[in-house]
């Protein structure tokens, strides 16, 4: 098993790898005359994990920047809203008939009988 395929190493959430850290030992364990002192584990060097970096879209402001300067075309948008809305308007159209299919074809379901059998 890889190390990046261990649930261990990484965070559920953000998926950032983590890694196990020695405490210190705690202050209310003082060493008594009879026992011998804790021995301090060794510290380990820990490669620094660099934060996950969260992609976030640019600002509108600076997006909309690269079209403060054009002129509008009065023409093209024209054509342009016209073409949309014959899109819709076609797409409006096509639901309507597959609607109008579909509940032609429950109704004929429903309507359509078995003869009676005969004793």
């Amino acid at each position: 098993m890889s190390r990046d395929a261990h649930p261990g190493t990484q965070c559920p959430h953000c998926r950032s790898h983590l890694a196990l850290v020695p405490l210190p030992a705690k202050a209310d364990t003082a060493p008594t005359p009879t026992a011998p002192a804790p021995t301090a584990l060794p510290i380990v060097p820990i490669v620094p994990v660099a934060p996950k970096e969260e992609w976030q879209p640019p600002p509108v402001s600076e997006v909309l920047a690269d079209y403060a300067g054009r002129a509008v075309d009065t023409a093209t948008a024209t054509r342009g809203a016209a073409k949309v809305r014959e899109s819709l308007n076609r797409a409006r159209a096509v639901a309507a008939q597959r609607r109008a299919a579909q509940k032609t074809a429950r109704h004929r379901t429903r309507n359509t009988t078995a003869a009676p059998k005969s004793a």
